[in-house]
């Protein structure tokens, strides 16, 4: 790969994890008193520790952060936060499920970073494949618990209905 390529993808990458740290955590904390409280964050906690592991592997590859690139993965996550939910000051049940959906097409992502750094950092010598094999499979798991919750949140929100009357139809 070559390296502006790695600066750009590596840089894009860090973006989107720092968007993921703070949507993470966000929903930990919108969450705090609930049961899944711990989960929420455990997970939160992975996140950010994969973003710290993405900063390690590029100091390796001599790959500066982009200031600008940060900030934007930052301001975006708080951008995001404007859309319409259905209530005007608090949240809905709705702003969970599209959080839920956007943190899970992050941690995808972000498994796919890890993949497709295997051949190039293995080749390098500067960091261990062992080291991305065991994010990836973190990224498999963290996909299984957004999973899970995102069943959970979605089974108490879209509630069907059918307005047809008992007899089903007219």
């Amino acid at each position: 790969m070559h390296h502006k390529s790695l600066q750009i993808y590596l840089n894009d990458h860090l973006a989107g994890a720092t968007a993921g740290v703070e949507l993470s955590r966000r929903i930990a904390r919108a969450h705090q008193s609930s049961a899944r409280a711990g989960e929420l964050q455990r997970l939160a906690d992975d996140i950010a520790e994969d973003r710290e592991s993405l900063l390690d592997l590029m100091e390796l590859l001599d790959v500066r952060p982009h200031r600008y690139k940060v900030y934007g993965g930052w301001a975006g996550e708080k951008v995001a936060r404007l859309k319409p939910n259905g209530r005007l000051y608090h949240r809905s049940g709705l702003s969970t499920l599209i959080e839920l959906e956007t943190l899970r097409l992050g941690i995808q992502g972000k498994q796919q970073l890890w993949q497709a750094l295997t051949g190039p950092a293995s080749a390098s010598g500067r960091f261990e494949a062992s080291r991305l094999d065991t994010l990836k499979d973190r990224a498999k798991d963290q996909m299984t618990t957004v999973d899970a919750l995102h069943r959970t949140a979605a089974s108490r929100v879209l509630v069907l209905h059918d307005d047809r009357g008992p007899e089903g139809g007219a």
